[in-house]
Parts: structure tokens; sequence; C-alpha cells
């Protein structure tokens, strides 16, 4: 779908894409079923259109085309939780919004080398596949992610692509990503395939069942992103200038550790490693404040996907007590998220958790031996980090697992924006509020 596309669909192919297509009139059911949001909180002809999706009618009661296999501990994303039904408000504390926390101003990141290779990537594709891939910025698509297998995606997957247009996603990634987002991206789908081979079920997991979507045009002024969404791994990244916002981005895997051809590869360890060394940082009656049990049960997560609107009290461990010393090992938490993005897009992000620091909170459950199960949440105005670590699912037969234990064999991450600026939500509000060809 191009950026002036009224939202009408062309007709598909039959197969996967034509339930594409059922999920896609789906889409345009749900999202209008609560409109006065939208007029409350933002103002004006042009601010309206910042949040208005190219949908059509609205039906609260509409369900899914297609449902996941069912993946225990999906993080909200698992079955019966498929809908987007009310307008985007973001993560809070108290149904509140924080206001001035994210304002329209230059950072210096070099978003330059992302256009391109977003520019590259869409001219390499044909016109069924542009038409199938992209959507205009304020597309309700980017709320229609998750993490779980077998959920009916929009856009082209891998594959779909032939090796050169797979090459051009993969510069994509570079472009956006550090060296170890890109590694960490290309081990989850490297697992997910060596862990559909060993249970007999490459179907439903292999490597190739991820999908590209673009929101709007690649510009150096106007706003646009992309998604790179699939099981157990969805980014989600927005651009306007030189501001970027890559959140909510999902990262995990069943297994995180697996032998493939004589390697072993392992990922998710950063997130875990790092949050038990914050724990164990802790004085005694700090950790009798931020955990809450010692028990871990096989689903914690509050804000996986179909959450975007979730209402968190903050719990736990209040970080303006910390030391230096406990103050960058919570840092490193963070750091374990944001470095997957380009180092200069890291500096900028890792700035603004740090400047809110005093306000974050931190609550655990389980234990923390360096081999425990375990939860966190990291909670502040501006970043919301949970690690969970998950009972066996559908891949447990991949590994030794004791089915309804949770284990850090079997890991949910992710990291977001609260107070209204997931996918960069809250900067384009004020881009259409306050850029002149927009009023």
């Amino acid at each position: 779908m191009t950026e002036l596309d009224t939202g009408e669909q062309p007709q598909r192919e039959t197969g996967r894409r034509a339930a594409h297509a059922d999920r896609r009139s789906f889409m345009r059911k749900v999202f209008f079923a609560s409109g006065a949001t939208a007029v409350a909180t933002m103002g004006g002809a042009g601010a309206w259109a910042a949040l208005a999706d190219d949908t059509t009618t609205a039906d609260a009661t509409a369900s899914p085309s297609a449902a996941p296999s069912g993946d225990p501990g999906a993080g909200a994303g698992g079955p019966g939780n498929q809908t987007v039904t009310e307008d985007f408000f973001g993560l809070t504390t108290d149904g509140k919004r924080i206001d001035d926390l994210y304002s329209i101003h230059s950072t210096k990141v070099a978003t330059a080398p992302v256009i391109a290779a977003a520019e590259a990537f869409l001219a390499g594709l044909t016109d069924d596949q542009k038409t199938s891939t992209q959507y205009t910025v304020h597309s309700t698509e980017w709320r229609m992610w998750s993490n779980v297998d077998g959920y009916a995606r929009q856009g082209v997957s891998l594959a779909d692509l032939t090796d050169e247009q797979k090459a051009l996603g993969t510069a994509l990634l570079k472009a956006a990503l550090s060296a170890d987002g890109l590694e960490t991206t290309e081990k989850i789908r490297q697992i997910n395939q060596a862990a559909g081979e060993a249970i007999g079920n490459t179907d439903a997991f292999n490597e190739d069942a991820y999908y590209w979507t673009v929101m709007g045009t690649p510009s150096a002024t106007e706003p646009w992103g992309f998604q790179f969404d699939g099981h157990h791994l969805v980014i989600n990244y927005f651009v306007l200038g030189d501001q970027v916002v890559m959140s909510p981005c999902f990262w995990g895997s069943e297994p995180t550790e697996m032998e493939i051809d004589g390697t072993t590869v392992k990922v998710c360890h950063e997130e875990v490693e790092a949050s038990l060394a914050f724990i164990n940082s802790l004085s005694a009656a700090q950790r009798t404040t931020a955990i809450a049990s010692d028990t871990k049960t096989s689903e914690s997560m509050k804000a996986g996907a179909f959450s975007d609107n979730a209402v968190q009290a903050y719990e736990g461990l209040r970080c303006n007590t910390l030391t230096a010393a406990q103050r960058a090992k919570l840092l490193a938490v963070a750091g374990a998220f944001v470095n997957r993005a380009k180092a200069d897009a890291a500096a900028v992000r890792m700035a603004e958790i740090t400047q809110h620091l005093d306000d974050t909170y931190v609550t655990w459950a389980g234990g923390i031996a360096d081999d425990s199960a375990f939860y966190v949440r990291v909670q502040s105005p501006v970043v919301w980090i949970e690690v969970d670590c998950q009972g066996p699912g559908p891949l447990g037969g991949a590994y030794d697992s004791t089915q309804g234990t949770p284990t850090q064999l079997h890991v949910h991450s992710i990291i977001r924006t609260p107070n209204g600026n997931d996918y960069g939500r809250e900067l384009l509000r004020q881009h259409y509020l306050t850029s002149p060809h927009h009023n």
C-alpha cells in the first residue's frame, strides 16, 4: 500500500495471500472502536490524520482470520488476544500519559543509510510484493505484530523473496542495527529453523517465516518506518528526520542455546546475564523491596503483543537510592536491548533512559542464581523492559525440558517506550500538529 492509498486492496493471489487479505479485513473492522480517545488527545484535523488508519468500519467483536498455534506464555500475544480494539494510547502507570517527555528535535543520528537501504529494498520488490508490503505511516499494521508462531502476518515473507531481495532486506537490517543486533536477529531465526527440524515441524518453525512491512515512504523529512515480524522476533523502527524510535522490540528464543552443525549457538543471554548481575548487586534490604516473589510462574509479561495500552503501576525498588555501581549494572540491562540499534541511535536512547533513572522501578520474581528462571520489569517514564523466562513451549521437544517449569532456555524479552511514544506515535502526533503542510 502506498502513502496515498485509500486503503482498498487489489485482488490477492490464492493461498497465503488470500489469508492475509482476510486478516486485513479484520484489521479494518477493529481499529476505531473508541474514536473519542483520538479526538481528546490529538486536536486538529491534521493531527487526526496522524493516528487514523486506512480503515473504514468499526466492529469490536471481530476476530482474526487465523490464530497462533499456541505458544504458552506468549506475552499477551497468545490465542484469544489477537485484537486491536481501541485507539493507540500507550503504556502508562495509571491510565494517564505524562506530557512533555518527547519532542521533535535534532539528535544527529545518521538515518540516511537506513533511508537508502529501505528505498533499495522497496525498489527490489515486484509491484505485487510492494503493494502487499507498504502501508501508510499511521497504519494500524504497526500494532498487528505477534511473537507467536502461526500468526497470519501481513507484508512479504523471507520465503517469498529471491536471494537478491533477501540480501536487500538484510542490508536494511544492517543499516538500522548494530553488529550485535543483526547477529541476534540471525541467531533467533537460525535456532527457530534448527528447533523446527529437531521436532519435525519446519512448516511452522523455520528461518524464513519472518515478514517485512514498510510504513510510509522512506524520507529524510517525512515520518516513515519498517517492521520485521516473526516468531520470537519483532522489530519496529520509526524514523522522523534524524530521530529514531526503535520500539516495541521483542527478542526471544526457544531454546536460547542449541548445537547447530557442530557449533553452539546462544542468543538472548545478554539480557539474562545483565539482569542477574543487577539483582545480585543489591543489598539484602534492596532485594527485599525489589523481589515480589521467590517463585516464577510460566507467564509474567505485562506488555507483550496486543498490549499497547497496558496500565501497570510501578512496583518494587525505586532506583533513586542506587549506588553508582548499581546504577551502571541497571543501565547494562537497558544496554542489552538498546545497543542492538546503531551506536548513535543507542547513545540517544541511553541518555534518555539515564535522565529518568531516579524515577525507574525494578520488580523481580524468581530466583537469583546464575541458572535461575526469573522475571524482571524495569519501568520508568521513558522505558519499559521485561525479561521473562518461560516454561517449555511448542519447541520444548528440541531440548531437555520439564513441562510447565520456567527455564532460561525459553526466554521472552521486550523493550517499549511508554507514555505514548511506541512506534514513534508521539513524534508523529507532534509532526502532524506542527508541520505547515499538514495543517
